[in-house]
């Protein structure tokens, strides 16, 4: 197969790998964040400790993270078909890669929570700030990075995935080299295809390091009043410990 044949296949297929991982990224981002979220705050000693709560969610999440993503596709073709209309093509590629891709972010999302701080969230706390406050002013921002490379990770899991949808009917890059470069012998392609899908996943490294180290530059720091009290719970402190000798 020459470029000229070979570009307009390239192209179509890049277009449809690129909407399986922007759509599926946005779901696992938009439910991943308070599952980790919750996941966090219902651990033993967290502020909404509830071991219950706990164990069902990280049950749930363990088990998605578990099921192979070629079966889970068999699996939800009728969830799918239900969903979207469809279980075939890009369109019908992105219930399960999302699905599988929101307990995979979601622990990741619990494991930047738990390098903040504990300091700053009792100085939120101190000053009578609430679950929402902590949050949205200490969790959040102060994992930012660590929540930049989370996203980084799971977009080029989902490369990866979508390969593999694509070889089951998904479309993209994955079902061209299947259909074109293993079933039709066409060498050329299937080389083509994976130097492709290798220059995407570094881009994306790339992109996600970058952004991860501005912020780790810029220092993610919590809002100023939080600031203050943790400034005033480290000065008092000693004096506390003074009075009491």
């Amino acid at each position: 197969m020459s470029w000229t044949e070979m570009q307009p296949l390239l192209y179509d297929n890049t277009l449809d790998t690129l909407f399986m991982v922007w759509w599926s990224t946005f779901y696992a981002v938009l439910f991943g964040i308070p599952a980790g979220v919750l996941l966090h705050l219902t651990d033993r000693g967290a502020l909404l400790q509830n071991v219950v709560v706990n164990k069902v969610l990280g049950a749930i999440v363990n088990i998605g993270r578990s099921f192979p993503f070629l079966i889970l596709i068999v699996v939800l073709i009728p969830f799918t078909r239900l969903v979207v209309g469809v279980s075939i093509g890009p369109t019908g590629a992105v219930v399960p890669l999302a699905i599988a891709a929101i307990p995979f972010f979601a622990r990741l999302v619990e494991a930047a929570l738990r390098e903040v701080d504990h300091g700053l969230v009792e100085a939120a706390q101190a000053m009578g700030g609430g679950t929402w406050t902590i949050i949205f002013k200490v969790l959040l921002p102060q994992a930012l990075p660590a929540l930049v490379a989370a996203v980084t990770t799971t977009v080029i899991t989902l490369i990866g995935y979508s390969a593999i949808a694509g070889a089951v009917g998904g479309g993209g890059l994955g079902n061209l080299a299947y259909t074109y470069g293993y079933q039709q012998y066409e060498t050329s392609l299937m080389i083509t295809t994976v130097v492709e899908l290798i220059v995407l996943v570094t881009l994306v490294q790339l992109l996600g390091d970058l952004i991860v180290r501005r912020l780790a530059g810029r220092g993610t720091r919590p809002s100023s009043p939080v600031r203050v009290g943790l400034r005033r719970a480290r000065t008092e402190e000693p004096a506390a410990v003074t009075e009491a000798a």
